[in-house]
């Protein structure tokens, strides 16, 4: 299943969530389970706005964008975080609202048993999305998969929580639980928008995957006939890129150091899935100083 169709998938089952939490809370009137209710809305504009932002990226290049679009799955990741971070807003103040003016509780049994079948449906769900996010490298999908594991916890403590409502008699737990749930997915959304903004300042790639990459380039290095140097990598979304210089010897053909370019190439692209690489051929005894970091500043 491609990532388009798990994002279409979480709509559907945005849908069905909303349905069951919204029915739990009517029958309830519990603020803890309003608030499941707001965050399963949350899943779907931002199911929605992915599944947008995941089109668009899939795009080809073109003549505005000659890299692609990859970088629009991060734009989805922000979005998604600043809605988690209007719902736990707005789950805080019909806490602060409940506290003022609490309200006793009814039906909590059907309540409880519409919000565990909601959280099996995300559960099964998020677990899937998450397998497949980390296969393909989409933060849209990632995002989204993060968001339906965080409203499954945040549903096992309304609905553990409201069971000691209904032992104990304490509806002050009720708001208390939902001011808990708020801070809980504030804590989620601020990190996605850190991570959205990671993305789209060109954040290197990951340690392992930048070891990988120097591995295949010691086994090409040659004291006297190549070295590599000026190694600078980043990810835009799915895609991978690799920039570096390649030094040999000046007496080498361009047929030659050609064809050495292209094995180091293909050797880097077989280690590392889905990696574009740019290498610049130069003389040993020549240095670049275009883009040297001092030259930045």
């Amino acid at each position: 299943m491609q990532v388009a169709s798990y994002l279409k998938l979480s709509v559907a089952v945005a849908i069905a969530t909303i349905g069951l939490k919204t029915v739990a809370w009517w029958l309830t009137g519990s603020v803890g389970l309003l608030s499941d209710a707001l965050e399963a809305l949350v899943n779907l504009a931002g199911a929605l706005f992915a599944l947008a932002m995941v089109t668009l990226a899939a795009l080809p290049p073109d003549e505005g964008h000659p890299y692609g679009h990859h970088k629009a799955e991060y734009f989805s990741s922000a979005f998604e975080g600043v809605l988690i971070l209007v719902a736990a807003l707005a789950i805080l103040w019909a806490a602060f609202d409940r506290f003022l003016h609490p309200q006793p509780l009814a039906q909590l049994g059907l309540g409880l048993a519409l919000s565990v079948l909601a959280s099996v449906l995300n559960a099964a769900l998020a677990w899937g999305m998450l397998r497949k996010a980390r296969a393909m490298r989409s933060m849209a999908l990632e995002a989204d998969a993060r968001h339906l594991f965080t409203d499954v916890w945040t549903s096992a403590g309304v609905v553990l929580g409201l069971a000691a409502v209904h032992f104990t008699g304490w509806q002050w737990m009720d708001p208390l639980l939902a001011a808990a749930v708020a801070l809980n997915i504030l804590r989620e959304g601020l990190s996605l928008v850190r991570r959205s903004f990671d993305g789209l300042m060109d954040q290197a790639l990951e340690p392992e995957v930048q070891a990988r990459i120097d591995a295949v380039l010691e086994e090409f290095r040659h004291e006297n006939t190549i070295r590599f140097d000026h190694v600078y990598s980043r990810r835009a979304g799915q895609r991978r890129f690799v920039d570096l210089h390649m030094h040999m010897p000046r007496s080498w053909s361009l047929g030659r150091a050609a064809a050495v370019r292209t094995s180091v190439e293909q050797a880097l692209m077989s280690a590392v899935p889905g990696l574009r690489a740019t290498i610049q051929l130069l003389p040993m005894d020549v240095e670049s100083r275009f883009d040297d970091r001092e030259d930045l500043i």
